[in-house]
């Protein structure tokens, strides 16, 4: 006998379900595909009931399929294993709030979308996330939020940055983004915002993944960034339309970063900090882990090199973001210090020229033993020396051509 319907909580899918002659009621299979329309009306109800990152959740959806799952926490079906009393309660309650038609039409007002597991937009790297991966995304935004993720960095740190932070986070969203990678962060203040407007500068790819509703503009200060953010780029959230951020929900949204993206670089992040949080939860993952190092005094910087000291590489630009995350070939040019004219000698004349004294003429012969080499090698290798302008004779000895003269031993 089903337990009787709550006031207000909202009806299941299966409930309308038609079935045949001689079919009977029971738990809802996973979708092997393409959601259909009560899979996806069920995920939209939970993602206002459980909370972001819900493992047992995630679990019970896994084995008996949203509906199911939906039904037993609005009361029309029975408990499932390994919830509590309490844990019920709190379910069943919020699930009186659950209103999963109305959260669709909002998010369709705005021209967004609710992304679920098999659909074709859903990113499949968020399956690294197990049953801790969110039961769907609220989108907004025209592009593909698959096809995005496919070349994606995170670029993360601290909300009150310095400048130097703020113009290195604004830098390489620039950069990722003329080369075509999606810049992924959390519009929220300092990095975030800097990496989403570096990207948004060059009319490039950026995400932002909010700890709220899709509709939300959290914090109020990023309302104009978050704005255009909507309109030129993407906005994802767990939270259903209206939904409110909380402490717990930002470290939750964290992991979505991590997990969508090839790799998260740090810019800045003190010892405790959620960016850090996002790192470690990538390197959990197996993502590529990043981070721009600062000044050794600066307490922003301190937990990025503390990241740096483990499993993290060290960052400077761009190109070594993209030699790490992005395809094979895709290399960093190797870095040298500038050419000096001296680098074109040969070991011979290097030696020959290293012999010259940096003050005043002398004879060849000292050279030559100063050199050690034979004296008519020595004077060989001077007149080489002197075409090159390296050296100039001053009757019968030689010295540093005024131009060489400082420079002997670079």
């Amino acid at each position: 006998m089903r337990a009787p319907v709550a006031a207000g909580a909202v009806s299941s899918p299966r409930a309308v379900t038609p079935s045949g002659p001689g079919t009977e009621a029971g738990p809802e299979p996973p979708c092997p595909g393409r959601p259909d329309d009560s899979e996806r009306l069920a995920r939209a109800a939970l993602s206002r009931i459980a909370e972001p990152g819900d493992a047992l959740v995630g679990r019970w959806i896994a084995t008996h399929g949203a509906g199911a799952v939906l039904e037993a926490v609005s009361g029309q079906g029975p408990p499932l294993d390994g919830a509590g009393e309490q844990r019920w309660a709190g379910l069943r309650l919020r699930a009186t709030r659950a209103r999963p038609h109305d959260d669709l039409a909002a998010i369709e007002r705005l021209g967004g979308r609710f992304v679920c597991p098999g659909d074709a937009e859903w990113p499949r790297q968020l399956d690294d996330l197990g049953p801790a991966k969110p039961v769907g995304l609220w989108a907004r935004g025209e592009p593909s939020l698959r096809v995005w993720a496919l070349r994606s960095v995170a670029v993360v740190g601290a909300r009150a940055c310095t400048e130097y932070g703020a113009h290195c986070a604004a830098v390489l969203g620039a950069g990722l983004a003329e080369r075509g990678w999606a810049v992924v962060s959390g519009a929220a203040y300092g990095i975030d915002s800097a990496a989403h407007r570096g990207a948004l500068a060059v009319r490039g790819p950026t995400i932002a993944i909010l700890a709220c509703g899709a509709d939300v503009a959290y914090p109020p200060g990023n309302q104009e960034l978050i704005r255009a953010l909507g309109e030129r780029g993407l906005i994802v959230a767990e939270l259903p339309p209206g939904d409110h951020p909380t402490r717990s929900r930002f470290v939750l949204r964290n992991r979505v970063i991590a997990a969508l993206t090839r790799g998260t670089v740090v810019v800045e992040a003190a010892l405790r900090s959620g960016a850090l949080v996002t790192a470690r939860r990538a390197l959990a993952l197996g993502r590529h882990v990043m981070g721009m190092p600062g000044p050794v005094t600066s307490g922003l910087s301190q937990g990025v090199h503390e990241l740096l000291r483990g499993e993290a590489m060290v960052v400077t630009d761009v190109d070594e973001v993209i030699e790490l995350v992005g395809s094979m070939g895709e290399l960093a040019p190797v870095r040298r210090g500038p050419a000096v004219p001296r680098d074109a000698l040969s070991p011979g004349a290097a030696r020959v020229l290293d012999a010259v004294p940096g003050r005043g003429a002398c004879e060849p012969a000292r050279i030559a033993c100063s050199a050690g080499v034979p004296p008519e090698v020595a004077l060989a290798r001077l007149h080489e020396l002197r075409t090159l302008g390296f050296v100039e004779r001053d009757g019968d000895r030689w010295q540093l051509a005024r131009r060489a003269k400082g420079h002997s031993i670079e």
